[in-house]
């Protein structure tokens, strides 16, 4: 059974319009500190990065941070994280994310966002890693990419051996267990992933 010691949350900057989303980053990082479970995100303040991430320090768990140099003034780095890198590049940023994590989970946000887990899940499609990923579909946010993912899968643009794997966690109670869940019927190793993936970053 695969230990959980850390995971990515990607997320927005901004808060969004509903409060909803907002609550959940709060109560993802409340969870993951309780839970003992490293926090490893983009390195910022504001927003529901700097919510989820400021929840884990409130609730005494441990951070790792990423920021880009040319982010640190326009995400505002957070003050406070234990583990906090600047690094020249998003390249950089996202190869540190996927070294320093065994799952993602990807809250509500924005264009970034989704390409930060889109191309987790590609990886994953592709057998280069077996990193549980979770949509945290709160209030619905994550529908449309599912029904996008399966109106591909319906036009034969996803095809039979090459599903796209993630796993649906309603509300923000639910996305720690089903990491967890996921992790435990792996291997240790299948949380490393294929660091090949990376090397032409």
């Amino acid at each position: 059974m695969a230990h959980v010691s850390s995971i990515c949350v990607f997320c927005g900057s901004s808060s969004g319009r509903n409060p909803l989303h907002l609550a959940a980053a709060e109560t993802l990082g409340r969870a993951m500190a309780e839970a003992g479970i490293r926090l490893v995100y983009g390195g910022g303040s504001i927003g529901l990065m700097g919510a989820v991430a400021k929840s884990v320090l409130k609730h005494g768990g441990a951070v790792t941070g990423i920021i880009p140099d040319f982010l640190l003034r326009r995400e505002i780095m957070l003050e406070g994280v234990d583990d906090l890198h600047i690094v020249e590049d998003m390249h950089t940023r996202k190869r540190m994310m996927f070294e320093r994590s065994d799952a993602f989970v990807a809250l509500p946000g924005g264009v970034g966002t989704l390409e930060e887990l889109v191309e987790q899940m590609t990886w994953a499609q592709l057998g280069r890693h077996k990193k549980p990923i979770v949509l945290a579909d709160i209030a619905g946010f994550w529908q449309p990419l599912k029904d996008l993912l399966a109106h591909m899968s319906e036009e034969a643009f996803i095809r039979p051996g090459y599903e796209v794997k993630f796993l649906v966690a309603p509300t923000a109670e639910e996305i720690v267990p089903t990491v967890l869940s996921a992790a435990a019927g792996q291997q240790e190793a299948a949380l490393e992933g294929d660091r090949r993936s990376l090397e032409k970053m």
